[in-house]
């Protein structure tokens, strides 16, 4: 197994390499505004620094948000791009899950993400693993609760949310080597159970099983509803509000 991870949802351009044991590679750089002109650099350099070339990659895997459009939308079409050159499988992860897992908390919290807009992306967790409620998208005072909280949304409106409440130590973007980790803990856990499914079956076992599975199940944005332990889905975006830029509407008619 060799996962290759990149997530563009947040300000924060980050990619890893993982061989099913361990982050061989992983680089991050937090620049909001060059999403599209960082991450395959960052690819490149994961690749290098791991002594790999993409077609050893057997797994990709994208943060799928929620996030602004633009940048999430960078990494999760790199994804279905480089999958669809060198045949590996491509999948999403909810980004506050891996937030939630790189916390490693063991209690009740919240992770929040700058949403802009003076809004945050939010997600009510029970520990590093499972999800409660969420995401979804709010000011800060309107999320509910006294929780403790992860993320830069978090940080950003720490007078709004309380200083206190601010978990020390705990990262503020997702870093992809956080997101393969989890990924291989998903993927391992889904080619177990189809192991088993297909020997019980009587169905020969493929190592696209887990693929497959995500197909048949065309709940693409599992990831984005819901709660319980993270879900590996397609590589789609979870949007919670329309982009900023829109079309313009028609030229208004003047009269004299």
């Amino acid at each position: 197994m060799l996962v290759l991870a990149f997530d563009t949802a947040t300000p924060a351009v980050t990619a890893a390499l993982h061989d099913g044991e361990r982050v061989l590679a992983e680089v991050t750089t937090v620049d909001a505004r060059r999403h599209g002109e960082l991450l395959i650099p960052s690819v490149r350099e994961v690749l290098r620094e791991a002594g790999a070339v993409l077609k050893d990659v057997t797994a990709i895997v994208a943060g799928s948000g929620p996030g602004p459009y633009t940048g999430l939308r960078v990494g999760l079409m790199t994804a279905q791009a480089l999958a669809s050159t060198t045949g590996a499988a491509a999948y999403g992860l909810c980004t506050l899950d891996v937030l939630a897992y790189a916390s490693g908390l063991s209690e009740p919290f919240l992770v929040a993400t700058d949403a802009r807009r003076k809004e945050v992306f939010w997600a009510q967790y029970a520990d590093m693993r499972t999800r409660v409620s969420g995401p979804s998208v709010d000011r800060p005072g309107d999320v509910p609760g006294e929780l403790p909280l992860v993320g830069a949304g978090a940080r950003m409106h720490a007078g709004a949310f309380g200083e206190a409440r601010l978990v020390e130590g705990a990262p503020e973007y997702p870093g992809a080597g956080a997101l393969a980790a989890l990924a291989v803990e998903r993927l391992t856990l889904m080619a177990a159970g189809h192991a088993h499914h297909a020997s019980t079956a009587g169905e020969p076992v493929s190592g696209h099983g887990t693929v497959a599975a995500l197909a048949d199940d065309d709940s693409g944005d599992a990831a984005g509803s819901g709660t319980g332990d993270a879900v590996l889905t397609l590589p789609r975006p979870i949007y919670l509000r329309r982009p900023d830029a829109r079309v313009p509407g028609p030229p208004k008619k003047v009269t004299a």
